[in-house]
């Protein structure tokens, strides 16, 4: 028997809308990263893009477990000589771009690559409880639900 391998025209992708408040980082950006390369799919197939569109909404009401809102640390190059600059997780839920913090855990979850690039276009995230794809009728995915482990508890 031939291994079943997907063709675009085979591909079908859904809207799903994933509210992030009090769910934790690290396993929320697991579950994005799994829908967004399509493995919840039983057709599944490495080299296509087969995921669905994720809309993340509360970005900013995320929670980190231990101590990692001030020890875990965010670096960046300005590209200059001794030009590099640290922001701790804290400093960037606080800050102006929260959603950035998930936006980053979603793509490291990825692998690299231009396949990895191309579906985490498919990726949305806002900081409020307001977007703007209502018209594609998104199907709400409580993660909280699925698991305890999942909602960071006190």
């Amino acid at each position: 028997m031939p291994t079943y391998s997907a063709r675009p025209a085979d591909i079908e992708k859904n809207w799903v809308l994933i509210d992030a408040e009090g769910l934790v980082l690290g396993r929320l950006a697991a579950i994005i990263a799994a829908r967004l390369r399509g493995k919840h799919k039983p057709s599944f197939t490495p080299h296509m893009d087969m995921g669905d569109y994720v809309i993340v909404v509360n970005a900013g009401k995320v929670a980190l477990t231990g101590r990692k809102l001030e020890n875990k640390k965010y670096y960046r190059h300005t590209g200059y000589p001794g030009g590099i600059k640290s922001r701790t997780a804290r400093q960037i839920l606080e800050g102006k771009h929260p959603e950035r913090l998930v936006m980053k855990a979603v793509q490291r979850m990825l692998p690299g690559g231009p396949l990895s690039r191309q579906q985490l276009t498919h990726l949305r995230v806002y900081n409020g409880s307001d977007h703007p794809h209502a018209p594609q009728k998104p199907e709400v995915l409580d993660i909280a639900a699925w698991n305890k482990k999942n909602t960071r508890s006190g």
